[in-house]
């Protein structure tokens, strides 16, 4: 992509960021990164024992220093946290050197097909989902360059960004 710019994935928990993030990245021959695995690789911890452990709160302090680690790279596709976006200063970082996108994709299908029991904030109950998306829903649009609606298959939410990020270089 021109100028190695990274594009970011940003959406709900169980939107799709990853399984888009890399067969994007493999489509545009750029390096990939979750957030979430690259945490929980750095610190040798599931995110769901991060949060049982240390708490939300520890956890966004950690999530927000390896946004900052990771939002240097370039070329890199990168797939957000569900919450990375409650941190306007995540949010600034990762957009000075990427496209950020939306993957905007209806609740019902997240729910449908979403393993909660991995997700600490919808572990307890999966209604929270609907808490978090009208927290975090304007907050997706605020911080986004492109909104991808993602309510078919994986592989045409790819295209939709494939086409944006070809007329966009």
């Amino acid at each position: 992509m021109k100028n190695y710019r990274n594009i970011v994935l940003t959406g709900m928990p169980g939107s799709g960021k990853t399984s888009i993030g890399r067969l994007l990245a493999e489509n545009l021959n750029m390096s990939f990164c979750d957030l979430d695995e690259y945490i929980e690789n750095k610190f040798d911890k599931s995110i769901k024992e991060i949060f049982r452990t240390c708490g939300e709160r520890y956890f966004r302090s950690i999530e927000s220093r390896v946004v900052r680690e990771i939002s240097e790279r370039r070329g890199t596709v990168i797939a957000t946290g569900g919450g990375t976006v409650l941190n306007s200063e995540n949010m600034r970082l990762l957009r000075q050197n990427g496209i950020v996108f939306f993957i905007n994709r209806p609740l019902e299908n997240i729910i449908s097909d979403i393993d909660a029991s991995v997700r600490p904030l919808l572990a307890d109950d999966i209604s929270n989902i609907y808490k978090l998306y009208d927290i975090r829903y304007d907050l997706y649009k605020e911080y986004s360059d492109f909104e991808i609606l993602n309510d078919r298959e994986i592989s045409d939410a790819v295209d939709k960004i494939l086409n944006i990020v070809k007329t966009i270089e």
